[in-house]
């Protein structure tokens, strides 16, 4: 199976990105099932149903949030009528939607996708991200009732995402991180069959602090007194991600490449 999935999506320039390029990439690469991230992709905090659909249109499969997910209001019942977003497993107990789910892909076999928050350097605590994660995998054994699991690490610190793909590793697909928005260059295979990269970057515009336009970030960082609002970056963005093919077996990785398509950075593709 051929796996994609894209960063956090930034704001409008984001959006365009996904919207232009990605159903081409589908047809280009062959690929079975794209997860995006997209909290970010409306006004750079949350996404709306608007935003969601046009992601959806273009070709995801599934589309994750984050600690942004109901940024947007509007995604407290959305979320409910569109069983292909998901919000964080670990994220609140009484929250709408759902962290986990079983899709199909195409050719009838099995895809679990699920997400969970990191605790380490987040401005709200939330359950333990392990705890949760162990229960979705013990009920979803890879290479039996799923062919595939993509686990999405929302967090900060890169120690507590590497720590999630050595607690998945042989018992998911591909463990990625999002949230930092900065792409690292550590995709690998681990020893137990899992790919694994600690951040997968956003879809937006690198030139930018992060995603946001310049200015206000700098002016924050060098006087330490905020004048505006940040803002998202309209340059032309970059889609950045992981591109993971697994044996349809055991569901474990036979590789897995850094994605970078347009924009800023320099190209990397399968």
């Amino acid at each position: 199976m051929k796996l994609l999935f894209l960063g956090d999506v930034m704001g409008r320039s984001g959006r365009t990105a996904v919207a232009e390029r990605l159903a081409k990439l589908r047809a280009d690469w062959g690929l079975d099932f794209v997860v995006v991230n997209g909290e970010n992709a409306s006004s750079g905090a949350g996404l709306t149903p608007e935003h969601a659909r046009l992601i959806l249109q273009a070709g995801a499969d599934c589309i994750t949030l984050g600690d942004h997910a109901f940024d947007q209001k509007d995604m407290l019942g959305f979320i409910e009528t569109e069983s292909r977003i998901l919000r964080p497993l670990n994220f609140a107990k009484t929250a709408p939607g759902r962290g986990a789910r079983l899709f199909t892909d195409a050719r009838g076999r099995k895809v679990l996708v699920t997400q969970v928050l990191g605790q380490v350097f987040m401005k709200r605590p939330f359950d333990d991200p392990f705890s949760a994660v162990e229960t979705v995998l013990k009920s979803h054994p890879l290479g039996g009732l799923a062919q595939a699991i993509v686990v999405d690490m929302h967090a900060e610190a890169t120690s507590e995402k590497m720590a999630m793909g050595h607690w998945c590793d042989g018992r998911a697909s591909l463990v990625v991180g999002t949230h930092t928005h900065v792409p690292t260059a550590d995709a690998m295979v681990l020893n137990g069959g899992t790919a694994y990269q600690t951040d997968a970057g956003m879809c937006g515009d690198y030139d930018s602090v992060i995603g946001m336009d310049k200015a206000e970030p700098l002016r924050r960082f060098i006087t330490g007194m905020a004048k505006g609002r940040f803002e998202p970056a309209g340059g032309e963005a970059t889609l950045s991600g992981v591109f993971v093919e697994t044996d349809d077996r055991t569901g474990k990785a036979r590789r897995v490449v850094p994605v970078r398509v347009g924009g800023r950075l320099a190209e990397q593709h399968p």
